[in-house]
């Protein structure tokens, strides 16, 4: 049986003994999800984080010294990052113009007066940008610091480049640990299965059908507005600008979606989608070990999505209409922050209260979606992830053609 199949069969596994659990034996689950839900996710999700930091040095490494000359490494960074803040500020405007079709924030009825709700604050995008060059690359590789490890592995990428001939032996030893480290994440796809099962049961027997019921309008929004995102404008960029078939590219990304959906975390599911994007969409590897780490850190369109539905529904349930010119507010303000907030714990949230702030809207409206945030942060890392590689296919298929024209 495929990799793919047995992650499906877990997923499905997993709902469905979640729902059941939390419909007929609470108890029961709380039981279950103590010692067996939560210990297989959680020994899944460390055995893939273990190996993230290795494999992003490792591999930007090998990327940019595979690039070759530095006028390569400049421009596929401006494609990548281009590309990016495009889909990001188009992700955000299909999450508003949905939200304002459908309403959802005018449908039932919400309680705001117990509406509580504090975030840390985000860091300014200022900050974020002065502080990627690490003081002590040491110091950030140990506590997963991505955008100082992607600067610290490309200007190492970059000095073995120039220096040619005498690191050969370097090269040598670090595509030898990126291969160590590859074979360590095909022995830990073979707990995905299990792993994904105790993520998805722990998830769904923890919200049950209460909490969806009564967010049931806004669900369906975020959701619409996440597929139309990854198949439109995903499907039509990978097959317009990538010269890929979507059928081809999402058939391909399966099995990385799936592992994303259950982990929820762009830079745990890291690893695989790399993998799955060098061998099933032949994304060449310095294109697609460059650009994908760079999108697990930078790239958030599902969460602009949830963002863009989110103010529109705060705003409506709080009796708020937002003018033309907040409604552009709000999409300067998440491009920015998906960049702003990169690296930080509970990111999503953090962003969204920093856009409902910029139109002077409650923080505390958060209160009100943060049940089922967890449920919707599944899909929204399945889009984060799938962007990463379409945007990987799209670079690599311009980078063919420029090739093909100068030859």
């Amino acid at each position: 049986m495929k990799l793919t199949t047995k992650i499906i069969i877990g997923l499905i596994a997993g709902a469905i003994v979640g729902i059941i659990l939390n419909l007929s034996a609470p108890d029961l689950f709380s039981t279950l999800d103590t010692y067996l839900f939560n210990p297989l996710g959680t020994i899944f999700i460390n055995l893939i984080s273990m190996l993230v930091v290795p494999i992003v040095l490792f591999s930007i490494i090998l990327g940019v010294t595979g690039l070759g000359e530095p006028k390569n490494l400049g421009r596929i960074g401006i494609k990548t990052v281009v590309y990016f803040l495009s889909t990001t500020a188009l992700a955000i405007i299909i999450g508003i113009g949905l939200a304002l079709i459908f309403k959802p924030g005018l449908i039932g009825e919400f309680n705001t007066a117990d509406a509580e709700y504090s975030t840390e604050e985000a860091p300014p995008v200022s900050d974020t940008l002065i502080n990627i060059i690490p003081s002590n690359p040491f110091e950030a590789l140990t506590s997963g610091n991505m955008l100082q490890i992607i600067v610290f592995a490309v200007l190492v990428g970059f000095a073995l480049t120039r220096l040619g001939e005498k690191t050969k032996g370097i090269i040598s030893l670090i595509e030898q640990g990126n291969e160590v480290m590859m074979y360590l994440v095909g022995l830990a796809m073979k707990v995905a299965p299990y792993g994904t099962f105790g993520l998805i049961a722990s998830a769904i027997g923890s919200q049950g059908f209460s909490a969806m019921k009564a967010m049931g309008v806004y669900m369906i929004v975020v959701l619409g507005a996440l597929f139309v995102h990854a198949f439109v404008t995903y499907g039509s960029s990978v097959y317009f600008l990538g010269g890929m078939n979507p059928i081809k590219f999402f058939k391909g990304f399966s099995p990385a979606m799936g592992v994303g959906f259950s982990t929820s975390s762009s830079n745990a599911t890291l690893p695989l989608s790399m993998e799955t994007a060098q061998k099933k969409l032949g994304v060449p590897e310095p294109i697609s070990s460059f650009v994908q780490p760079l999108g697990a850190t930078i790239n958030m369109d599902g969460t602009a999505i949830m963002q863009g539905v989110a103010t529109i529904f705060i705003a409506q349930v709080y009796g708020s209409d937002l003018s033309l010119t907040q409604l552009m507010t709000v999409v300067l303000t998440a491009v920015l922050a998906s960049i702003g907030t990169a690296g930080v714990p509970g990111v999503g949230l953090i962003m969204l209260a920093m856009v409902l702030q910029s139109v002077d809207l409650p923080v505390e409206g958060i209160a009100l979606i943060i049940g089922i945030d967890r449920l919707l942060d599944m899909v929204r890392t399945s889009v984060n992830i799938t962007g990463d590689a379409a945007c990987a296919v799209v670079v690599a298929n311009t980078e063919e053609k420029r090739l093909q024209k100068k030859a």
